[in-house]
């Protein structure tokens, strides 16, 4: 019996490795989806952050139940933060993507230069994939050694029927937030947006 259970079909793997690619291999790479999500799990509690995640934010979010995504995205350059996001709520290799999860753990890495706009593009990104009625718990962590990377880390839950089949709601949300711009914001006024404030009730 658990709570959650994140499934990694082999009909994926034949979708992105390349045909001369070792069984060994390809294995790997399913193996490694699975390192990343508890790595991922294990730094959001352990390594302290600007915005502080723990256990019981974790918690939460697994108490949702069902099928789960744990995915690490990672980028650099202009649209970091969107392209980061993207790769985080749709994993290759999973069966599924955000669509619909009413449990949303995510947190944001970055270097010194990581901005609050940069985190507000890629928190709509997320939430709009997301049920409207989402319990969505964010953190953050400034880490000189990313330099110009940002790292997102997703663990989602929740999902409508236990399963939601990919689609394409997590590219129509960053293409939205692409060509849509949020409006600037005064640097002076740090307050955090109140869709990303933390919810404990």
């Amino acid at each position: 019996e658990v709570d959650t259970l994140i499934v990694i079909p082999n009909d994926r793997l034949l979708e992105i490795v390349e045909k001369r690619v070792s069984l060994q291999d390809a294995f790997r790479l399913a193996d490694d989806v699975l390192r990343q999500g508890i790595q991922g799990i294990s730094e959001l509690i352990t390594v302290p952050g600007l915005i502080n995640l723990d256990f019981a934010d974790v918690r939460a979010v697994m108490s949702e139940g069902g099928a789960a995504l744990m995915a690490v995205g990672r980028a650099s350059g202009e649209n970091r933060a969107v392209e980061a996001a993207q790769q985080a709520i749709s994993s290759r290799l999973l069966d599924i993507t955000i669509d619909g999860a009413r449990g949303i753990l995510f947190n944001v890495t970055g270097g010194p230069s990581l901005s609050l706009y940069e985190v507000n593009e890629a928190a709509s990104i997320i939430k709009e994939t997301a049920h409207p009625d989402v319990n969505l718990i964010f953190g953050a962590v400034i880490d000189e050694a990313m330099g110009d990377e940002i790292r997102i880390t997703v663990i989602a839950t929740g999902f409508d029927g236990g399963r939601t089949r990919r689609t394409q709601t997590a590219r129509a949300a960053a293409r939205e937030v692409l060509e849509h711009p949020l409006p600037a914001f005064d640097r002076d006024d740090l307050e955090i947006p109140a869709f990303l404030r933390r919810n404990r009730g």
